[in-house]
């Protein structure tokens, strides 16, 4: 039994065709996962829950990652699209399971802009400080959706360009602080992050969740199935190679700056400005300025890169016929799905500023809708798992090796869904597992109102197998 793509229409939809190479490919997966962001932000808030444990939050959040990048090049090997995650579970579970999970991606990559805007606002009040100068939070939002717009407008290439420059010097840099903070401890990263002292279970549960959305948005080079030079080669290699490098990133920073921390008057869990601080410990300040300035450009470009994937879900759905046709509309000269592309930087920079002129704080902000976005890319993650078997089952090509690491992908990647529900959380953050689910009940009502009222057959566009 063979597998082939056929061309959809969103296929044919006016997107610069294998115009990115597997490094700019690459970079798509980098800077939607921002690990500037990580140490800069989301390390000190796993510590906060795990502990000295952070590190091994993170040593299992790679491992679920490299087992589901496994699992999601099952498709991305066979077939390229601008749909990524939504395609690929249309092909395994059906159109309706595909259009729901697909829904909540295109929620969670722009929610995740949303956090990241947050975090990008955060940084440049903190730079703006040094001179003095405070800015309202929303303002630096509002400013930086009208770039991240004006980027994806103008073009995939050289977005893709910029955001992995930016990425390569910031993690230089955070890289070099973290060798100058060994040294000044004198290589010693100590006995009590190892012998996992005063750590729980249900801290190192509490930790795995932010522990993933350091992560989320790695496959997100599966949208650039159009546009990507040798595709069937280039996205696997972006999405498992991404994963790795990150990972072991993550890992050694997290040991890192939990040592930095350790026996000093400020807790990690407690810091705004971790490498900064670290950076005035080991005394090179001003590696802490190059190190925040790179911070915040790093927020920035996940922006960026969160609104260039979901735009381009969008455009997928739209040429499938379930999003109106304007939607899927490409710009002539810069081949971009422009219409697509405003739609998002409205949603991204508008939910942020809507809730800090509510008199939420910025970084409450951040962390809610960072945690949403998790929901949806855990499950898009889960639902992969189960896709990738069946549709090699489908082709009689299952073996157990892929039953394997597809059951072990989906019990990694439960650990932090189930963490982050159960127990139940108090108010604000219950709410938010309720606005996903509702989320996707709206989205599975307007999958059935479409399939009725249009006449959309199953799968129009999907592969024949």
């Amino acid at each position: 039994m063979s597998y082939s793509m056929v061309n959809a229409p969103s296929e044919k939809g006016g997107l610069r065709s294998q115009c990115l190479s597997f490094i700019e490919v690459l970079g798509q997966s980098i800077a939607n996962i921002a690990p500037t962001a990580t140490p800069a932000i989301t390390i000190p808030v796993v510590f906060a829950t795990s502990g000295n444990a952070t590190w091994i939050a993170y040593v299992f959040a790679t491992l679920a990652i490299i087992l589901l990048s496994l699992q999601i090049n099952i498709f991305s090997k066979r077939s390229a699209t601008t749909g990524a995650l939504y395609t690929y579970i249309s092909e395994g579970i059906g159109s309706a399971g595909g259009f729901v999970s697909g829904s909540g991606l295109v929620f969670s990559y722009l929610v995740t802009g949303s956090a990241v805007l947050c975090g990008f606002a955060n940084y440049a009040n903190n730079l703006l400080a040094y001179a003095g100068i405070q800015l309202s939070p929303a303002l630096i939002i509002i400013m930086g959706t009208a770039a991240a717009w004006f980027m994806t407008y103008k073009g995939v290439e050289l977005s893709a360009k910029v955001m992995l420059v930016f990425e390569a010097i910031s993690v230089m840099l955070i890289t070099l602080l973290g060798i100058l903070v060994l040294t000044h401890h004198g290589f010693s990263l100590g006995t009590s992050q190892f012998n996992l002292k005063g750590v729980s279970f249900d801290s190192l549960r509490l930790g795995l969740v932010f522990a993933f959305f350091s992560f989320v948005g790695f496959e997100s080079a599966t949208t650039m199935g159009r546009e990507a030079k040798e595709p069937l080669r280039n996205i696997p290699r972006a999405v498992i190679g991404s994963g790795i490098f990150v990972g072991i990133f993550f890992v050694a920073m997290s040991l890192i700056m939990v040592m930095g921390f350790a026996g000093s008057k400020t807790s990690l869990g407690e810091s705004t400005a971790p490498l900064t601080y670290l950076a005035q410990q080991s005394h090179v300040g001003i590696l802490g300025f190059l190190i925040s300035i790179g911070a915040m450009v790093s927020f920035w470009s996940c922006g960026v890169a969160s609104i260039t994937a979901a735009a381009r879900v969008m455009l997928h759905m739209s040429h499938e016929g379930y999003l109106p046709d304007a939607v899927g509309k490409c710009h002539k000269i810069n081949k971009t799905p422009y219409v697509a592309i405003m739609v998002c930087s409205i949603v991204v920079g508008g939910l942020p500023v809507a809730l800090e002129l509510l008199r939420s704080t910025n970084m409450d902000v951040y962390n809610w809708t960072g945690s949403m976005a998790v929901y949806g890319f855990l499950i898009n993650y889960l639902l992969v798992t189960v896709s990738a078997p069946l549709l090699l089952y489908k082709l009689k090509e299952l073996k157990w090796p892929h039953v394997v690491t597809a059951v072990l992908s989906f019990i990694l990647l439960c650990i932090p869904l189930i963490g982050s529900v159960y127990p139940f959380p108090a108010f604000p953050m219950a709410v938010l597992p309720i606005v996903f689910l509702g989320w996707l009940m709206i989205s599975l009502v307007f999958y059935i109102f479409v399939k009725q009222h249009m006449g959309l057959q199953e799968n129009p566009n999907t592969e024949q197998i």
